[in-house]
């Protein structure tokens, strides 16, 4: 079998980037091995090796690109849906919204999007903030992976704020809005199933909306 091409090579990393970001997010950097991950990806367990140095060095890498995938998704929604808004949820991309969209409207429906049953029910690609804090929290404050998790997370209380919150010389608004946020929403899916579960999202929803 002959060598691999350059951009076979780097499609291939790409794959295990992206389903890598998904599985951790949905399982865990715990639950998912390097072997289910290769396997997941369609590729063999010992090619994992030829582009990461080790799983820390992929779970750095797949954590921007949860952060980088979630923002552009976001941010073509105005595109899909003049209804919806494009602010983006973390580091990389210009995370701005479209510019026929109004700003604020744009956030609220970010909001009701982030906030809603159907975000809930989709971890693997659904945000990070939420789908990795625990990961972070058990991991080494010195990783790279919490240096770009702490940056994601950063970057989106930056745009839950909103110019009034600026311009009243508090700064901490934003920051009440992502733990709003992000509380609601890894509540919401501990207790999926049950009716608490929508009515957390609900309240949540009123909260941070106005």
């Amino acid at each position: 079998m002959g060598r691999v091409s350059k951009e076979q090579a780097r499609e291939n990393r790409r794959r295990i980037v992206d389903t890598a970001s998904r599985l951790f997010r949905e399982q865990g950097t715990d639950g998912v091995s390097v072997a289910d991950l290769m396997k997941a990806a369609g590729l063999t367990h010992g090619g994992f090796y030829k582009h990461f140095d080790s799983k820390e060095a992929l779970v750095d890498e797949a954590t921007a690109c949860a952060f980088d995938g979630v923002d552009e998704q976001l941010a073509a929604r105005p595109a899909a849906d003049d209804r919806d808004g494009g602010v983006g949820v973390g580091g990389g991309g210009d995370g701005g919204t479209d510019p026929g969209v109004d700003p604020e409207a744009a956030r609220r429906a970010f909001i009701a999007h982030y906030l809603s049953p159907e975000h809930r029910d989709d971890m693997a690609g659904g945000c990070p903030t939420a789908g990795l804090a625990v990961d972070m929290a058990r991991g080494a404050a010195g990783s790279a992976a919490r240096h770009t998790y702490v940056e994601g997370v950063r970057a989106f209380a930056q745009r839950m704020a909103t110019d009034d919150d600026n311009d009243d010389g508090d700064g901490d608004d934003g920051l009440v809005r992502l733990s709003t946020m992000v509380g609601a929403l890894i509540l919401a899916r501990a207790v999926s199933g049950d009716p608490l579960s929508d009515a957390l999202l609900a309240a949540a929803r009123a909260e941070v909306s106005t």
